[in-house]
Order: C-alpha cells, then structure tokens, then sequence
C-alpha cells in the first residue's frame, strides 16, 4: 500500500483533474451551455449530439485521459499499483461531483475506463464486448454502459487484478448504475431516447 502522504496527494490531484469538464468547456467554446440540450448531462454522448460526433469522440477522450494520467502518474510515483487506483477513483469521483462546475459533473463511463486501461487494460477490453452487444441490440447508449460497469469488476476479477484494482473496478462499475439512474427510469418507462431515433419532442 502507498503511505499516508502519497495516498492523500494523489487523491487531491485527481480529483482535482477529474473535475475539469472537457463537454462543459468545448460545448462554451461553441457559445452554448451543454447543460440545456439534450439530456442536460455534461458528457460526451449528449456533447456528440450538441455538436457532432467527432466532438463526442474528442470528449471522449480527453474524460479518458483525465482518468489515464493521474493513475499512471500515482502508479509510477508512488511505486504502488494501489497509488494509481486511489488517483484514478479520485478522478472518477471528480468527473461525477466536479468542484470547478457545481458538483455537477458527468456519469463517469469515460473516465472509469480510462483509469481502467492503465491498472488492468484487457478488464476494459473484455467489458467492452458486452457493452457493444447490448448498445447493438437496444440502440440505446445508457444500457450499453450500464452492461460494461457490471462485467468490468468480474473481468478485473477473472484476470486476477490487484485487490486495489478489483475494488475499484466493483465500486466504480456499480456506481455507474446509479449516475445513469434516470437513463434506468426512462427505459423503464420506454421514453430512453435510442441512436438514430428523432429527437424528442419538448
């Protein structure tokens, strides 16, 4: 395990990357406020929508790589793969509870699996299959991602993960359950918007 010092200092700087709202600052950069189109959800499948699939993508990315960079970093700092799991979590937190946005932040998909790809890649790569099939079958993003927070702890578990890494991979998989609780609520109720759909009315 990192000491107390690393531990606290790889916390704070990522949650403090984590909070930084690449789909808040691109979409102000295209003079709207991506909190009132769409979902309302800063983040890049609402931000793909808004302004294109190739921001979508950048968005993607960049929510990605601010999960990416803090745990290698802590990783390689602090000479412990738990380091690289608490600044990654750190981050993940961040992106969902962001202190530079009202703590109000995205579902934290991207960045989960960001900081994923660095402690355990292939965890990421076999929940990917999952995901794909379900967002293929119901056309609808929400439970694709719903699908790969669920198969992301038991592959990290199956591939014999360090015990950080697996609760990381648990804690931020099921949580997604809860970020994407009103995606849950309207596929419930049959009214989850689905890709190639028209958009919905007001």
């Amino acid at each position: 395990m990192p000491d107390l010092l690393t531990t606290l200092l790889s916390a704070a700087c990522g949650y403090v990357l984590g909070s930084i709202s690449f789909a808040l600052v691109l979409a102000r950069m295209h003079g709207i406020d991506l909190r009132d189109h769409g979902s309302g959800n800063p983040g890049a499948t609402n931000a793909g929508r808004a302004l294109g699939p190739a921001t979508g993508l950048l968005i993607y990315l960049l929510d990605a790589g601010k999960g990416m960079l803090p745990a290698w970093l802590a990783w390689r700092w602090g000479d412990s793969i738990a380091a690289g799991a608490i600044a990654g979590g750190a981050a993940f937190v961040g992106h969902i509870w962001p202190v530079f946005h009202r703590f109000r932040g995205g579902k934290g998909v991207a960045t989960l699996s960001g900081v994923m790809l660095v402690l355990e890649p292939f965890a990421v790569l076999w929940s990917a299959l999952p995901m794909v099939l379900v967002v293929l079958l119901s056309r609808i993003m929400a439970s694709g991602s719903i699908a790969f927070g669920l198969a992301l702890p038991l592959a990290a578990w199956w591939l014999q993960a360090a015990d950080s890494v697996v609760v990381l991979a648990l804690a931020g998989g099921l949580f997604l359950n809860f970020t994407h609780r009103s995606n849950i609520q309207r596929m419930l109720a049959g009214t989850e918007r689905r890709i190639g759909s028209r958009k919905e009315e007001a």
